[in-house]
C-alpha cells in the first residue's frame, strides 16, 4: 500500500486510500473526489459495528474474509488473486484472511498486527465489522478495535488442542472475551471455528464440550449467556455461515449471519451534543489532515464548526466519508473519516474528543472509574489515564478470586 498524493486525488477513479506511514496501519480511509450529490451510507438499514475477537490463529480473519465474500463485499476476481498470491509464499489457505490482512507482516507471518474495518450487508443490517489480532503482543490494537464495537464475534478454534490453549489461564479467548465485557459491548455471538479439522471432523460431542465451557466463563465474566449463541462454523469452508452445513445436520440453531440480524441495535443518541473521541490523525496528501473515530452521540456535517478538547482546536469540517462514500451527515455508531481546514497533524491526537463549537463538554476536576489492569498500579507507573493523572485508588477487585483488596491511597500528584 502506499500514501496517496495529489494526482490520485484529482485522476480517474478518483476513490483511493491512504496507509499511514508511521504504523502502516489498515484502517482504510477513503476519500473521493465528490461527484454530485453525496450519499446516506446504507441509512435504510440498521448499522451495526461488530469487532471479532479470540485466541491468535482461531481463524478469524479467513472466517471474516470469507463472510465478506458470501456476503458481496468483495469480488470473485480479488479473492482468486489473493489465492494465487498466497500460493506463491506457499500460504494458500490465506486467501480469505487477506480480505482483510494486508501488512506485508501479516502475510509473512500469517497473524493480524492491527485492526482493520471493512463493510458487508446482509438483507436487514449493514455491518462495519473489525478484525482485531489475536496475538497477545498487539492487545492494544484489539482494545481499540473493541472500544468502536455494538457486538463482539469470539471466534474459538475447535480442532483439539488450540481450543485448550485459547480457553487456558492464559490464553487469549478468556482475555478478549473479558476485555470485550469490561469495554461494554454486552452482546456476543461465538462461532466454533474449525469444525472441518481432522481432530473434530464436525462432531456435536466436541461443540457440546466447547459450548459447555466457554459457556461458564462468560457468565463469570458477566454476560448473560442464555442470549448467547453458539454457531459451529468452518470459516475455510463456509459450513453455516450463510447456507445450514449439510455436514452438521444435527445442528437446528441458526447460521453465522442470521445470528448476526438477531442482535439488538444499540441505542443511537442523536439528540444529544455531538461527542466523537479520535482514534487516530493521518496526514494525506492532495487531501490535508483526516481524523478518524466513531460517532458517540449527535450528528456532524461538512460545514459543522468543530472543536477538538482538550486541544482547544477550532476548525471547519470539509467532508465527511465512511466506506468508499461521502455522507451528508454522520450519526451515532458511524466510524468515519473526515477533513478538517487548517488543522495540523501535530495539534490533535488519539484521544482527543471533538464537539460542536457552541456545545463543548465542561472541563472536570476529578472523575471516578472502574478499569480493568492486569497488576495493582503503582504511583510511579502513570500508564492508566491520558491527560489525567492518577491520585487515588479506593479498592482493587482480584478477578480470579472474586475478593476486594484494601489498597492504600497512591501520593497526591502521582
Amino acid at each position: 500500500m502506499r500514501a496517496a498524493g495529489p494526482r490520485d486525488f484529482f485522476s480517474a477513479p478518483p476513490t483511493f486510500f491512504f496507509a499511514d506511514a508511521r504504523s502502516a496501519t489498515q484502517l482504510f480511509i477513503f476519500f473521493s473526489v465528490p461527484q454530485g450529490k453525496p450519499r446516506i451510507m446504507g441509512k435504510e438499514k440498521v448499522h451495526m459495528n461488530l469487532v471479532v475477537v479470540g485466541h491468535v490463529d482461531a481463524g478469524k480473519s479467513t472466517a471474516t474474509g470469507h463472510l465478506i465474500y458470501k456476503c458481496g463485499g468483495i469480488d470473485k476476481r480479488t479473492i482468486e488473486k489473493f489465492e494465487k498470491e498466497a500460493a506463491e509464499i506457499g500460504k494458500s489457505s490465506f486467501k480469505y484472511a487477506w480480505v482483510l490482512d494486508k501488512l506485508k507482516a501479516e502475510r509473512e507471518r500469517g497473524i493480524t498486527i492491527d485492526i482493520a474495518l471493512w463493510k458487508f450487508e446482509s438483507p436487514k443490517s449493514v455491518f462495519t465489522i473489525i478484525d482485531a489480532p489475536g496475538h497477545r503482543d498487539f492487545i492494544k490494537n484489539m482494545i481499540t478495535g473493541t472500544s468502536q464495537a455494538d457486538a463482539a464475534v469470539l471466534v474459538i478454534a475447535s480442532s483439539q488442542g488450540e481450543f485448550e490453549a485459547g480457553i487456558s489461564k492464559d490464553g487469549q479467548t478468556r482475555e478478549h472475551a473479558l476485555l470485550a465485557f469490561t469495554l461494554g459491548v454486552k452482546q456476543m455471538v461465538v462461532c466454533c471455528n474449525k469444525m472441518d479439522d481432522k481432530s473434530v471432523n464436525f462432531a456435536q460431542e466436541r461443540y457440546d464440550e466447547i459450548v459447555k465451557e466457554v459457556s461458564a466463563y462468560l457468565k463469570k465474566v458477566g454476560y448473560n449467556v442464555e442470549k448467547v449463541r453458539f454457531i459451529p462454523i468452518s470459516g475455510w469452508q463456509g459450513d453455516n455461515m450463510i447456507d445450514k452445513s449439510e455436514n452438521m445436520p444435527w445442528y437446528k440453531g441458526p447460521t453465522l449471519l442470521e445470528a448476526l440480524d438477531m442482535l439488538e441495535p444499540p441505542v443511537r443518541p442523536s439528540d444529544k451534543p455531538l461527542r466523537l473521541p479520535l482514534q487516530d490523525v493521518y496526514k494525506i496528501g492532495g487531501i490535508g489532515t483526516v481524523p478518524v473515530g466513531r460517532v458517540e452521540t449527535g450528528t456532524m456535517k461538512p460545514g459543522d464548526v468543530v472543536t477538538f478538547a482538550p486541544a482547544n482546536v477550532t476548525t471547519e469540517v470539509k467532508s465527511i466519508e465512511m466506506h468508499h462514500e461521502q455522507l451528508v451527515e454522520a450519526t451515532p455508531g458511524d466510524n468515519v473519516g473526515f477533513n478538517v481546514k487548517n488543522v495540523s497533524v501535530k495539534d490533535i491526537r488519539r484521544g482527543n474528543v471533538r464537539q460542536l463549537e457552541e456545545r463543548p463538554p465542561k472541563g472536570g476536576g476529578r472523575l471516578h472509574g472502574a478499569g480493568d489492569h492486569p497488576e495493582p498500579p503503582r504511583p510511579d507507573r502513570q500508564r492508566l489515564c491520558a491527560g489525567a493523572r492518577l491520585s487515588h485508588l479506593p479498592h482493587c477487585v482480584q478477578v480470579r478470586r472474586d475478593r476486594v483488596q484494601d489498597r492504600p491511597p497512591l501520593r497526591q500528584g502521582a
